[in-house]
């Protein structure tokens, strides 16, 4: 079998399984470990797939602009964000994450709803101006403009300020190995630490994040308490998310 061929038999996999393994590939392909190795990280340098240990996962699309991500996939982003906006009830603070998924769910919040919304989110707090009974905090720092929120060493500081009820967090996928994951390093660690101050982590998966990873590990499934996904996702990610202890909301 030549070389590309191989590569469209091994995506063909990826695509039908949700994961791959490079033993089981060299076996099925018959062909040596080291070749499998070498076409999967040719295939990850071409953003069609992210390696983790053992094998290969689907590749989000974590480096797509912001602009392009509001663009994509918009009517599973609206379903997740509405039942996401339910799930908030008055008084509460309530941590929101940057992206274009939260970004759809505070659109949501109805006119009247009294909270306080901590973000790091320069986007978030401006779609919050016209919420007269939203009392909305912005955690300072360095912006990281792919995404459009703060982070760095300041932001870190203030995160520590605050104890929320609730942290709807961003994540560019949700794999039952890879666990939740995002395409920046500093984003990542920002994530960890607004779920650290939060009694209860929400994710919005909108479709093209089910069974998807990216290369920095936000952390395993048990870190969110519920996901909040469209009636047909996968059925091994359920039963993955449930033996993890996390609750699925369907929109």
């Amino acid at each position: 079998m030549l070389t590309p061929q191989r590569k469209k038999a091994i995506l063909e996999k990826l695509a039908t399984d949700g994961q791959v393994l490079s033993k089981a590939l060299s076996e099925w392909l018959d062909v040596s470990e080291d070749t499998v190795r070498r076409d999967l990280r040719e295939l990850s340098a071409q953003g069609l797939l992210q390696r983790v240990h053992g094998g290969a996962v689907p590749a989000a699309d974590a480096k797509v602009t912001f602009s392009e991500r509001q663009s994509l996939r918009m009517d599973s982003k609206m379903r997740v964000a509405k039942k996401g906006a339910e799930l908030i009830a008055p008084g509460q603070v309530v941590i929101i994450d940057g992206g274009t998924t939260t970004a759809e769910l505070i659109k949501f919040l109805p006119i009247d709803l009294r909270i306080t919304v901590v973000t790091h989110s320069p986007s978030i707090a401006l779609g919050l101006v016209e919420h007269p009974l939203i009392e909305v905090i912005l955690i300072g720092g360095k912006l990281y403009k792919h995404s459009i929120v703060t982070v760095g060493a300041a932001a870190l500081e203030g995160i520590t300020q605050y104890h929320a009820d609730i942290f709807f967090m961003g994540v560019t996928g949700v794999h039952p190995e890879a666990g939740l994951t995002t395409g920046d390093y500093e984003e990542a660690c920002i994530k960890r630490a607004l779920s650290k101050r939060a009694a209860e982590t929400i994710v919005l998966a909108s479709a093209e994040k089910i069974n998807a990873a990216s290369p920095f590990v936000i952390g395993d499934l048990s870190l969110m308490n519920t996901l909040v996904v469209e009636d047909d996702t996968d059925a091994a990610l359920r039963a993955a998310l449930a033996s993890a202890g996390v609750s699925i909301v369907n929109a």
